[in-house]
């Protein structure tokens, strides 16, 4: 029984909270932020093509509406893991948040527990494990970078068992750190990263460490960064139960392909036997459709919350994420749909002509214009 509330007459549906469009909240971020911090944010390595393409890939697509359909009650919930959630989003794992507001994971969770999505916290973001648990009490799941042994990384997953997280995620794309040149020009290092230590432990981590995971522990196991077909049908033969679709938003791998360019591929290969989160340049109602459409089961958006947190703290993450189900209901209605679970590959038109170049910023082409937010 679904016992979350339907979006109704999607078309009737108006934000009332100071913001008004999803760019008003990229701006506030831009002025509450130092230049390092903001840089941070929105970088990625080297050439940062790697990040275009994510939006690149979302862009290409097109949507197919159809009309004429009773449309008047649409829903925009969707189970994931055997929940229901308001939107099938959830926050991604993001480090240092504290950067973006002092109280960091804490503020985030309070965001999602409230809204009614999970949050994927970081091993690296303030103010740990225990302390955003006991701020979050509605979903979460624990994500790790792997810096020590399997003792190291099984002490992780007891305290992330004890603190009542519901999913134990592993960063797999992080086997080196990348170079982040708007960092690096700038000689801006992260404290984090600065005293990072047992990063050997990340590259040498293995299949066999997965295997060991799995033959341990019976909290769901969700790997973060597949991006190969490959890789997807290998996570299913060692039993992971959630497949994460992410190039880490451009900051790894350097000419890496857009997430939603790989995103097919990994359906096809996992056929239904694990589930399937992706990010990746994730901004607009209509990239949630796209993906779900392809046939994810959720969609993690990382910049888009952190700008939320950054104009607002919570209150800001939740009217962003308001916004972002008013754009996912109309999108829907305009489909011909009434839930997510209607959309399919009919819906969309891989191809289309780029109508803006790609860029961090480039599904808001009015961002120029924002005005200054009322306080």
């Amino acid at each position: 029984m679904n016992d979350l509330p339907q979006t109704s007459a999607p078309h009737l549906t108006e934000p009332t909270g100071d913001y008004q469009t999803l760019h008003e909240f990229v701006a506030a971020a831009r002025r509450n932020l130092p230049d390092n911090i903001w840089d941070y944010l929105i970088g990625a390595t080297e050439t940062e093509t790697t990040m275009r393409r994510n939006r690149l890939e979302l862009d290409s697509l097109a949507l197919r509406p159809r009309v004429l359909c009773d449309v008047s009650h649409v829903d925009t919930t969707k189970s994931f893991f055997g929940k229901t959630s308001r939107l099938p989003v959830m926050l991604a794992p993001v480090g240092s948040l504290e950067s973006f507001h002092p109280a960091g994971a804490a503020e985030a969770g309070r965001a999602a527990s409230e809204f009614g999505i999970p949050i994927i916290v970081s091993s690296v973001t303030k103010p740990g494990l225990e302390e955003t648990a006991a701020a979050a009490p509605g979903r979460k799941i624990f994500q790790l970078y792997v810096r020590g042994d399997d003792a190291w990384v099984n002490d992780y997953v007891r305290r992330a068992i004890d603190a009542g997280y519901e999913q134990f995620a592993v960063t797999v794309d992080t086997a080196s750190y990348s170079r982040r040149e708007r960092d690096i020009a700038k000689r801006f290092v992260k404290p984090w990263r600065a005293a990072a230590t047992g990063v050997e432990y990340q590259a040498s981590f293995s299949w066999d460490n997965v295997k060991r995971f799995k033959d341990k522990w019976s909290i769901p196991l969700m790997l973060k960064g597949i991006a190969t077909a490959e890789d997807a049908l290998l996570c299913v033969q060692h039993g992971v139960d959630t497949i994460y679709v992410s190039n880490h938003g451009g900051r790894q791998l350097d000419h890496g392909r857009g997430s939603m360019d790989v995103l097919p591929e990994v359906v096809a290969a996992v056929a239904g036997k694990a589930s399937i989160v992706v990010d990746g340049g994730f901004c607009r109602g209509t990239d949630v459709v796209k993906a779900i459409a392809l046939g994810a089961d959720a969609i993690a958006i990382g910049r888009m919350y952190c700008y939320g947190l950054a104009a607002e703290g919570a209150s800001g993450v939740i009217q962003l994420l308001q916004l972002l189900e008013t754009e996912v209901a109309i999108a829907l209605a305009l489909l011909g749909v009434t839930s997510l679970a209607d959309l399919n590959r009919s819906h969309i038109h891989a191809g289309a002509p780029q109508v803006t170049a790609p860029h961090v910023h480039s599904a808001f082409p009015l961002l120029s214009t924002t005005p200054e937010v009322p306080r």
